[in-house]
């Protein structure tokens, strides 16, 4: 289906005529949405990455939903509140209809003191969805998402208070659906089969990137409960640019062999005059079983570029670049990760966040 016949669109505000195919749509597990599968991850809007003018952040949300991306993700944690309340304004401002999008926020992280960075408990999840609602100025979210799990004191407080208190929010018609997010698939995969409260989405970042594909190895069990896959992150948060991850990159911290392949796959792509974020993004949104693959940026320049990615498929010379990138680089790495250093580092008081 293209962008004309989902839902979401809006012929007085879409641009006219939109060319049959430049975006797919998929259905997110067993919800009711159909999802563009290039979707806007929002965190850049929350100054994450650079430092942003709330201005153009209004206006690459502008490009992406005008072009048929239908479906944003954003999170207090983003700019500690400043990514909601900047697509808040940015719905006013540009005058983008309700039914033009679907959102998903989170609850669970909020703070950059590690005292504060995270609370799972019951009333304050019912706190933080009030404080997004307002600041986002919507009256309901399409999902409603525990935010880094694998961060919470035990799985039973998600279990028996975030989850529950999620339920009631849905129940309260200020979700419809409710989802869970993290970077560790085997705590996702637990938390979906212990749960009384219905998981309907997961959202997993850097696990199915050129550099690690390990979310193939769990895709059957989400996809046989009916549970949608968000894949987040396709160029691994920065790993595969350029430019190269930030210092906080937790591969940058803590296995830097990571850093050094991909780093030596972009020199590769340098070489041989291929981009590899181009590929990195064409890389992960061939794989069916994600509905959908967030790419952040609060440029309209960047927006318009992975736009292009969508409507223009890699040409035989970079699919070539691809192939040699994968069997040179990346298979040699066998699904490196960084699981479980975050965590430990939270434990000691060492984690920066």
């Amino acid at each position: 289906m293209d962008a004309t016949t989902v839902r979401t669109f809006v012929p007085s505000f879409h641009n006219k005529n939109p060319k049959e195919g430049d975006m797919k749509y998929r259905r997110l597990g067993n919800t009711d949405m159909e999802v563009s599968y290039l979707s806007f991850g929002a965190a850049a809007l929350g100054s994450v990455f650079r430092p942003t003018d709330d201005s153009e952040g209004y206006d690459a949300l502008e490009t992406f939903l005008k072009d048929g991306v239908n479906f944003i993700d954003t999170s207090p944690w983003y700019g500690h509140g400043k990514s909601e309340r900047v697509l808040g304004e940015a719905f006013k401002a540009k005058n983008i209809p309700r039914q033009s999008f679907y959102i998903a926020t989170k609850v669970g992280r909020y703070l950059p003191e590690p005292s504060k960075m995270f609370d799972f408990s019951y009333e304050g999840t019912l706190a933080s969805v009030e404080e997004s609602l307002q600041r986002l100025g919507l009256t309901y979210v399409d999902i409603i998402q525990a935010h880094d799990v694998e961060f919470a004191p035990s799985l039973e407080v998600v279990l028996e208070e975030t989850l529950p208190a999620l339920q009631k929010v849905k129940d309260e018609g200020k979700a419809r659906y409710i989802g869970i997010t993290g970077y560790p698939l085997s705590v996702l995969k637990e938390i979906v089969l212990r749960s009384s409260v219905k998981i309907d989405t997961v959202l997993t970042y850097c696990r199915y990137s050129m550099n690690d594909t390990a979310l193939l190895e769990y895709k059957d069990f989400f996809t046989s409960r009916g549970v949608g896959i968000i894949n987040a992150s396709p160029t691994s948060m920065g790993l595969l640019t350029n430019r190269g991850p930030p210092d906080w990159h937790p591969a940058a911290l803590y296995t830097p062999h990571i850093v050094d392949a991909c780093k030596k796959a972009s020199e590769y792509c340098i070489e041989e005059q291929v981009d590899i974020s181009r590929l990195a993004l064409h890389f992960s949104l061939e794989q069916p079983d994600c509905a959908t693959c967030l790419i952040s940026t609060a440029s309209r320049e960047n927006a318009r570029k992975n736009l292009e990615v969508v409507s223009d498929p890699l040409c035989e010379t970079e699919r070539i670049v691809l192939k040699g990138v994968l069997e040179r680089f990346m298979k040699p790495l066998n699904n490196s990760h960084w699981e479980g250093f975050e965590t430990e580092a939270l434990k000691k008081g060492e984690y920066v966040g």
